[in-house]
């Protein structure tokens, strides 16, 4: 289509159709008038802008009633003709702007005329894009206070379809064209900045729509949710703005008492607003609450879009408005920091931008008015937060605490005014303690214990990435959620890092000494109070704001050291000791059998009435987790410290150490992280470097308060941790304090057995760690000895040759007489010839020898291991279980480490034998578990030594008691296997062919073994007992494997047997006649494994 770019040739192609309209006002004319200016250019629409107007014009101003649907095309008609030119005369703009507007004018109402939402949307599209085409200055003409009702009848208009209207597309163009109107919109064509004269012609002129704009923009904001956010968010936007720029501080303070005279007409004087003292009052009073009602219900709006606008109004209005509009700075900065956090990333980040901003202008801190509503709120707030955090749910809790932190953060170093004054630190203090109280009434807190000390745990290696905040799981009386523990640590932190250090320690130090019930909380505090005081993870919106010193932080954390760990705050009652109060800790198990027993029961011990009164749950639970808060503290003040601990380290670690290895689990595990927390901070590589490097004054300490253990009953555990999370290097330095235990063991054994015994198991089963053969790992049960392992190999390789070559007479005859002469030997039956064989080479003596032989020094771990041996002989006889069964535990390590040196294992294992024998065949099952435990060490390490005492004292006893649960285990059901009676019948199964390959067993002695375990290849039994019924015959088969062969196949033989030579006659095995049997599956699997 052609373009028309001159006046002349545009003039001659849009006069004919402006003519036709002017005769006849139709919408066809109008539609064709829209056409032809499509063709022609801006700059010759400019020129014959108001030719082409004036039929649009026209149309509008003729009176009478005309069609919806012409007056919305005129009025898109004009909207195109002013976003193509520029209006640039005053009058023309008034004109047009009452002309739009009367569009939706009704008289008969003072609502908008009920007209189709297409007109109303052209309209409002019209009036914003006659306010964007006036050209230049003279816009600003516009707003005289000439204007005034012209102007006041479009805001009205304006505002009242942004409140009535449904169709959200009408409320969004309304409200965009209330922004023009009001200077507030963001496009180009807009003078960008006003100097002070314009300004305050417009906030007066503004002034007087204040009170409408603001109460009808209100009732949208507070509206129903479901409106929409972008609707609330331009509504907030024009309210901060239209109130900002008319109650604004710079331009109110320019503004004299006097009123000028004014030079309109007394009717337009009569709407125009003088913005003195009294109206600021009256207007900041009424704004006050309505800016109340919006952050009320814009807080808790589910758009975080909203809720970021709330952010941007508080903002402007206190920055702007700092003074006229005091009485909202309350609500205000409650609403700020009510938002800090916020759900939404967006609006926690911008609400951490803004009040750093205040921070940096001094927004609160200079005012002395803002610091004082600042300091009311706080003081409101503390005074009421008990009973919040009782009535209210976890959300709420949230919220207020919230809260709390936001006007800690805001008040910064002023946050001292408030603690200065008894009332409000009392206010404050006794809500923060009465909110941490705990929940103390869970058994499983002092129910659970470390069961694991057997274990060597190995040093965890620190990390510089370990969040030192992670503290245990704890619960609360009046919350459960997480978020608001987090918060209170926050608000405690703040306190430390910005109010007087001194003042709050002592504070809650008094707190701390007043009540057992404040003793907990007061603690939780001060520990957060010092991490605080030294920065860490503090957000410092106060750059100005100077930290305690490291050297009063020092003095605080040494008092605070001083206190946790004194003797009446450090070694509270934590559970029941069953050695202190002399009983010994038994269990009702019912199904039980001992190896001699015949019956299936075992004797139940009842507990004797305790001869005091024992502590109740609750108090052993507040106590556990005094404890655990006071070592978390700890943790704390080493990383507030830094490297500066390691001068509070002889006071600290020692008792860290002691609690570490207490058997209390939530005890044992924030001791341990507490030890963790100290290496980071003293710039120790691991727990293990930690302790090597102090380990001088730890032995010294250990060494001293061992000569005084009735005072100090917890100095074993400090060893136990050493040697746990320690390397060899420690042993030299521990030597002398181990005998110090064992003499300590021999004087008190009535009565601390436990706790030196779990210090000896400890210790050997660190030194089998550290000087563990690498050629032993992994085979403690399943080593054999060098004389009986010539036996089976020879056994194998003829085994291996029979079944390589074919079997002839001579093969049968001298296997029949190395069979004879083996049985003749096995029986003691040795040839006078044979012990002058064995004696016919003596031995060579070393011509270089002069002197006597002088057996070199014991290695120190074999002297150590001695020593233990030589006491648990005498206290596996102890009338305790428990200590009968950790003796038993440390005499099986005792022998792991003696193995390389045979002098020394063999006397003692013939000393242990007899109370070992005991422990096997007449005790406790949970005993006689652990008992055989150590026979299979023992079989392992001392082979032929034991071959006979094992075969007379204990083979027939566990044979018998094999052989009398067997129809038990048969006809139990699927239960049974949960049972001790079953564990034993597993471990004795398990057992019993590692032990008769180790000690080379002879033939009658397998075959006692063979009819014991016969029964359980027997389908009947449960299959765990069935797999290790099979395990005992794979290893009688490398001991004896024709018997074995011969044996399975009297229970099931599967094929015909030929004989191997026309001379001999067919042999007929009793299994083989016979039908198939509950053993024939596992006979096969033997006899597959045997061929």
């Amino acid at each position: 289509m052609a373009v028309f770019d001159t006046p002349e040739e545009a003039f001659g192609v849009l006069r004919p159709i402006c003519v036709q309209l002017t005769k006849t006002q139709t919408v066809e004319n109008v539609e064709q008038l829209q056409a032809q200016l499509q063709t022609v250019s801006d700059s010759a629409l400019q020129e014959l802008q108001q030719y082409i107007l004036f039929p649009l014009r026209f149309t509008l101003k003729i009176p009478g009633p005309k069609r919806e649907r012409l007056i919305q095309s005129v009025v898109e008609c004009l909207t195109f003709v002013l976003s193509s030119t520029c209006v640039k005369e005053q009058e023309l703009l008034q004109e047009l702007f009452s002309e739009l507007s009367s569009c939706l004018y009704s008289p008969n109402s003072q609502k908008p005329a009920s007209v189709s939402e297409e007109l109303k949307l052209a309209v409002i599209q019209g009036l914003s894009t006659l306010m964007h085409s006036a050209y230049g200055d003279i816009i600003l003409t516009f707003y005289e206070p000439s204007t005034l009702p012209r102007l006041g009848f479009a805001v009205s208009l304006l505002l009242g379809l942004a409140e009535q209207e449904k169709s959200k597309q009408i409320k969004i163009a309304a409200l965009r064209c209330l922004q023009v109107l009001l200077f507030q919109c963001d496009c180009e064509d807009h003078p960008k900045s006003l100097d002070e004269r314009e300004q305050k012609k417009l906030g007066d002129l503004f002034a007087s729509f204040l009170p409408g704009i603001s109460t009808a923009l209100t009732k949208i904001i507070t509206g129903d949710f479901k409106q929409g956010h972008s609707i609330v968010v331009s509504s907030l936007k024009i309210f901060y703005k239209t109130v900002g720029f008319v109650m604004a501080d710079e331009q109110l303070r320019r503004i004299s008492e006097v009123q000028a005279t004014p030079t309109v007409e007394h009717r337009i004087a009569k709407l125009m607003v003088h913005r003195e003292a009294n109206w600021v009052k009256n207007t900041g009073d009424k704004l006050t609450i309505l800016i109340k009602k919006i952050i009320e219900c814009i807080s808790v709006h589910p758009h975080w879009k909203v809720r970021l606008e709330l952010i941007e109004l508080v903002e402007a209005l206190l920055l702007k408005c700092s003074q006229s509009l005091v009485e909202s700075a309350g609500p205000l900065l409650k609403a700020l920091v009510g938002l800090l956090n916020d759900e939404s990333p967006e609006v926690q980040a911008q609400c951490n931008k803004v009040l750093r901003h205040f921070a940096d202008q001094n927004v609160v801190v200079g005012s002395r008015a803002f610091a004082d509503i600042l300091s009311e709120n706080l003081h409101s707030l503390a005074t009421s937060l008990p009973r919040l955090m009782n009535s209210q749910d976890d959300q709420g809790k949230f919220s207020t605490l919230s809260l709390l932190l936001g006007y800690l953060k805001l008040l910064g170093p002023k946050v001292n005014f408030v603690l200065n004054s008894v009332a409000h630190l009392q206010r404050l203090s006794k809500a923060l303690i009465q909110v941490l109280e705990l929940d103390v009434a869970d058994i499983k807190i002092v129910e659970e214990r470390r069961w694991n000390a057997d274990h060597l745990s190995a040093s965890p290696k620190t990390s510089a990435t370990r969040p030192w905040r992670r503290i245990q799981r704890r619960y609360f009386r009046f919350f459960t959620d997480e978020r608001v523990f987090l918060l209170l640590r926050q608000v405690c932190q703040l306190l430390g890092f910005y109010g007087n250090l001194y003042l709050l320690v002592d504070h809650f130090m008094d707190l701390y000494h007043e009540s057992v019930v404040y003793r907990k909380q007061a603690a939780m505090i001060l520990n957060e109070l010092v991490a605080g005081a030294a920065g860490l993870e503090v957000e410092n919106l106060h750059e100005k704001h100077i930290k305690t010193s490291p050297e009063e932080l020092r003095e605080i954390v040494t008092s605070l050291l001083e206190e946790y760990t004194s003797q009446e705050n450090w070694y509270l009652v934590t559970c029941v000791e069953a050695e202190e109060i002399g009983e010994e800790l038994t269990m009702k198990r019912s199904g039980l059998q001992a190896i001699t027993s015949g019956a299936h029961t075992c004797q139940l011990t009842s507990f004797p009435a305790f001869s005091k009164p024992s502590p109740t749950i609750c108090s052993m639970n507040s106590n556990i987790w005094q404890i655990c808060i006071q070592l978390e503290g700890i943790g704390h003040f080493a990383y507030a410290l830094g490297t500066e601990f390691r001068l509070l380290l002889m006071s600290a670690l020692y008792p860290v150490l002691e609690k570490a290895g207490d058997q209390t689990l939530l005890i044992s595990q924030a001791a341990t992280s507490a030890m963790v927390d100290i290496c980071h901070a003293c710039g120790y590589d691991s727990l293990q470097h930690l302790i090597n490097q102090n380990s001088d004054y730890l032995v010294n300490g250990i060494s001293l308060n061992l000569r005084h253990l009735s005072l100090h009953p917890h100095t074993p555990k400090v060893l136990e941790v050493m040697l746990r999370n320690s390397d060899a290097s420690l042993l030299p330095l521990v030597a002398d304090v181990v005998q110090d235990v064992l003499a300590a063991l021999d004087q008190f054994y009535d009565k601390r057995a436990t706790s030196f015994v779990s210090v000896l198991h400890t210790l050997l089963a660190a030194l089998a760690q550290w000087f563990s053969d690498p050629s032993d790992l992994g085979q403690l049960q399943e080593q054999s000895v060098g004389e009986e392992g010539s036996h089976l190999s020879q056994r194998s390789a003829a085994l291996q040759n029979r079944l390589e070559n074919t079997t002839t007479a001579e093969d049968i005859e001298q296997f029949l007489l190395n069979y004879l002469k083996e049985k003749e030997i096995a029986d003691g039956n040795v040839s006078d010839f044979d012990e002058e064989e064995e004696q016919s080479d003596p031995p060579k003596v070393d011509e270089n020898d002069t002197g006597p032989h002088v057996e070199p020094p014991l290695p120190l771990q074999i002297q150590i291991a001695s020593d233990v041996t030589e006491r648990c002989i005498h206290l596996l006889s102890d009338k305790h279980l428990t200590i009968r069964l950790k003796v038993l535990d440390v005499l099986d390590l005792c022998v792991v480490v003696l193995q390389s040196h045979r002098n020394q294992l063999l006397p003692l294992a013939h000393r242990a034998w007899p109370p070992l024998v005991h422990r096997l065949t007449n005790d406790d099952p949970l005993a006689v578990l652990r008992a055989f435990k150590v026979l299979r060490t023992l079989g392992g390490k001392c082979g032929d030594f034991l071959r006979s005492r094992f075969c007379k004292d204990v083979l027939p006893k566990l044979a018998g008691s094999l052989v009398t649960q067997a129809p038990v285990s048969a006809r139990a059901g699927p239960v049974y296997s949960h049972t001790l009676a079953f564990k034993l019948q597993l471990a004795v199964l398990q057992g019993l062919g590692p032990l008769c390959e180790r000690l080379d067993l002879g033939e009658g002695d397998l075959n006692k073994v063979a009819d014991a375990c016969l029964i359980y290849l027997s389908a009947k039994q449960p299959v765990k007992l069935q797999e290790a019924a099979r395990r005992v015959f794979f290893h009688l088969m490398k001991v004896d494997p024709d018997s074995t062969w011969f044996l399975l196949n009297e229970l099931y033989c599967p094929e015909q047997l030929i004989p191997p030579h026309p001379t001999l006659h067919p042999v007929q095995l009793r299994g083989a006649a016979g039908p198939q049997n509950p053993y024939t599956a596992n006979v096969l699997l033997l006899l597959r494994e045997l061929r």
